[in-house]
């Protein structure tokens, strides 16, 4: 039976996050981190071509690795995702099992969250309240669209349902956790992009290229390290939410009961 399935306070949300984190750190670790070192293995082919002095190859790799970059976000967010729900959901799960999970649906997953995140962007554009709002909106349509296998329609109405009247307690988690995520990859680039300054800074040439190889490499550290953490935070939220407004707790437990009797909650 699930571990905590019932109305979550604010700081017992915080704590179930970081208590996953902790618990199953190299499951978390290891699906960000898989698709990331495609993305580093990228962003270091066009770094040692601007080293060897060809811009034009170097700014071609740069865009192949921004695309790369995005799938790999994608993936690892829809793979965090499923690994938190089974964990949550007292569930055997391991890296293989949640990508392939989410194999075959990569590229709708891709599309549905492009469109959600340029209807958010476009709200920044416009006006920092709209945007703000729309982001926390749209907070849950990452779950939303993994779990239950929802259409762009779909998973903007139901995280805009889902969302209804806990906005203040998204924008805390999301606050508080994008923090650390900062303070922590400030903490990892930051000595990383000093020292290429300093060891290179003899040769302006070959400086912009080994900053990219520091950074890269920092990056790739850091957003293995913390980046499962506001997915997590996300997915659990989901599931909080369900208990709040759909008694899903009340759903899982009737299907115990009644095995026969499918439940309507995860798309797995």
């Amino acid at each position: 039976m699930v571990t905590i399935l019932r109305p979550l306070s604010l700081s017992e949300l915080l704590d179930r996050t970081f208590f996953l984190y902790r618990k199953h750190f190299v499951l978390f670790v290891g699906i960000v981190a898989l698709p990331e070192l495609i993305v580093l293995a990228v962003q270091l082919i066009g770094a040692t071509l601007r080293l060897q002095g060809s811009p034009i190859s170097s700014i071609f790799i740069s865009l192949i690795a921004a695309l790369v970059n995005v799938l790999a976000l994608t993936a690892a967010h829809a793979a965090t995702v499923i690994a938190v729900s089974d964990v949550h959901m007292d569930r055997p799960t391991n890296i293989g099992s949640a990508f392939s999970a989410i194999k075959h649906r990569l590229l709708p997953i891709l599309g549905i969250l492009f469109c959600i995140d340029l209807g958010i962007g476009l709200g920044f554009i416009l006006l920092l309240v709209p945007g703000i709002y729309l982001a926390l909106t749209w907070a849950l349509a990452v779950p939303v669209t993994v779990l239950e296998g929802t259409g762009l329609n779909g998973t903007a109405n139901r995280s805009s349902l889902l969302t209804k009247d806990d906005k203040g307690r998204i924008f805390v988690v999301a606050l508080l956790i994008s923090i650390l995520i900062w303070i922590a990859m400030l903490i990892v680039n930051v000595p990383l992009f000093i020292l290429a300054a300093m060891t290179h800074a003899g040769n302006p040439a070959a400086l912009a290229g080994w900053v990219t190889i520091f950074t890269s490499a920092g990056t790739f550290v850091s957003t293995s390290l913390v980046g499962p953490l506001m997915t997590i935070a996300l997915t659990l939220l989901y599931f909080d939410n369900r208990v709040r407004k759909e008694g899903f707790d009340l759903q899982l437990m009737m299907a115990t009961l009644q095995p026969a009797q499918a439940v309507p909650a995860t798309a797995r």
